[in-house]
């Protein structure tokens, strides 16, 4: 059965005035506005429709099913029953809410009813299930809380073996956080986004929108992702996504917060998604497992092999093949910015998977790199294996160098100290973030020529793209996807 839209169900959690303008540029997106009262408390219905033309939903989460409700049963019916008498649906918990008084006086058709519970088996969630549908409800809704990415795809099963339109299952948490955008293909007719984005495991409206596409459900034959320690904030599914939907590629991309790349890997991307329906086909892998990632694979490139990490997974034919974007997004980012390398000495800060992989491109393109790093056992023994020179954080001192490359996570100070630059110098940081880091803004006040996160990370993502592809990324569409991006992260940071 193949599905072509999914409603999108906007989730109040957080208390008004907040919300008023988020309210107010959901009229053309969402379908349903839902007041998580547990959290909110109770709101004026008339108030919600004076902004809001679509449908609205009731939800009074208790604290057994993951919310804060923790009053008497007496007084959850009858704020459920008031409920009922303004809003088009009423949360019912199946443990608990399924009873005469209740059923009586909801018709079957104003009736959601869902059961919140920990990671189960797609067995468990039939049982479920069928005690459920014998009471009635337009939707039923399961979430299971998992703590590992692979243990949500048992509600996606369950969805899959079902086939109904008028379930939907995902799991809950950062570790579920894919199945919630995956469920739509499998039957589940609505998706959830939080309205004010103050939920950090729930997408919000707008990612829903213009990460992902929703409501439309294009046609889907592949799943491409981000595999990480820390993905859901990431810029990368917007861009690939709305690459896809551009050239018309049947494919999603979506971020896997993973802990144990090996479960997931052997779990979700070997089998998991194919059983699905959905394979992976490609994936981006960031910290902290670009190691694990070369060690999956059959075969890897070069620029892999000499880094010692990848951060690219592409099956070719049966078998997965290693590679790295951040060799050649360094060498294309130093490029858009005409910045000639050759014969110039260079000092790379980190010597991570980025790190790593930006002194082989420096080499590649004609310069000197030395490797610089906090910890100097380790740094000396990434040095040593590439061919570099090395330094230790504490002694470094930037005497000589015209082209350095900060490529540790740190964003708010400089780990080391850039006096001794000459004028020409460029300084590449490899972290992009709301604002500017400390790196780049001191590199400014310099008045020498810099390349930010955000650069190359444009580089990186289409050389992702072509790479998980075959295909060309749409270069100036994405450019202003990133700076849309990098001024929403900007503002979001001022207003925090």
């Amino acid at each position: 059965m193949k599905w072509d839209s999914a409603a999108i169900n906007a989730v109040m959690t957080d208390p008004l005035p907040r919300g008023r303008a988020e309210l107010d540029q959901l009229r053309h997106r969402a379908e349903l506005v839902e007041v998580r009262a547990d959290l909110v408390g109770e709101v004026d219905p008339a108030w919600l429709r004076a902004r809001f033309d679509g449908r609205l939903g009731y939800c009074l989460r208790s604290r057994a099913h993951g919310g804060e409700f923790d009053g008497s049963a007496e007084a959850r019916r009858t704020r459920l029953l008031a409920a009922a008498e303004h809003y088009d649906v009423v949360d019912l918990e199946a443990d608990h809410d399924l009873v005469p008084e209740l059923l009586e006086r909801i018709p079957v058709a104003q009736r959601r009813i869902s059961w919140h519970g920990t990671a189960a088996g797609h067995g468990v969630l039939h049982e479920r299930f069928d005690r459920m549908a014998a009471a009635g409800a337009g939707l039923y809704l399961f979430t299971t809380e998992v703590s590992r990415a692979e243990q949500a795809l048992a509600p996606l099963r369950f969805l899959h073996d079902l086939g109904r339109p008028d379930v939907t299952a995902f799991g809950t948490g950062a570790a579920g956080f894919w199945s919630r955008l995956l469920a739509p293909r499998l039957g589940a007719p609505v998706v959830f986004g939080g309205v004010d984005g103050t939920s950090t495991d729930l997408p919000t409206v707008g990612q829903l929108v213009g990460d992902y596409g929703f409501p439309r459900l294009r046609p889907l034959d592949t799943v491409y992702g981000i595999i990480g320690g820390s993905v859901l904030k990431s810029v990368s599914p917007r861009v690939h996504n709305t690459g896809y939907r551009t050239l018309d590629i049947p494919a999603l991309y979506l971020p896997f917060q993973v802990t144990d790349f090996g479960s997931f890997w052997s779990e979700v991307a070997e089998s998991g998604l194919a059983e699905l329906g959905f394979p992976l086909r490609a994936a981006t892998v960031v910290s902290p497992h670009k190691e694990a990632a070369l060690g999956s694979a059959r075969t890897t490139s070069p620029a892999a092999r000499r880094s010692g990490s990848a951060n690219s997974l592409v099956r070719r034919e049966k078998s997965w093949c290693a590679d790295t974007s951040n060799s050649p997004a360094v060498s294309r980012a130093l490029d858009g910015f005409e910045v000639p390398v050759s014969g110039r000495k260079a000092a790379v800060i980190g010597c991570g998977g980025a790190g790593r992989a930006a002194a082989l491109a420096l080499a590649d393109c004609g310069a000197d790199p030395v490797l610089v790093n906090r910890d100097p056992r380790r740094g000396r023994a990434v040095a040593e294996q590439l061919g570099f020179g090395f330094t230790p954080l504490d002694s470094f001192r930037a005497d000589g160098y015209s082209v350095l490359v900060h490529a540790t996570p740190v964003t708010d100070r400089v780990p080391f100290r850039l006096c001794g630059l000459p004028d020409d110098a460029v300084v590449v940081d490899m972290v992009y973030t709301s604002g500017e880091t400390a790196v780049v803004t001191a590199a400014r006040d310099r008045g020498l020529a810099v390349v930010d996160g955000w650069d190359v990370l444009l580089a990186d993502a289409g050389c992702q793209f072509h790479l998980m592809t075959g295909h060309h990324i749409p270069t100036e569409q994405t450019r202003a996807l990133l700076h849309a991006a990098r001024i929403a992260r900007r503002d979001r940071s001022r207003r925090c």
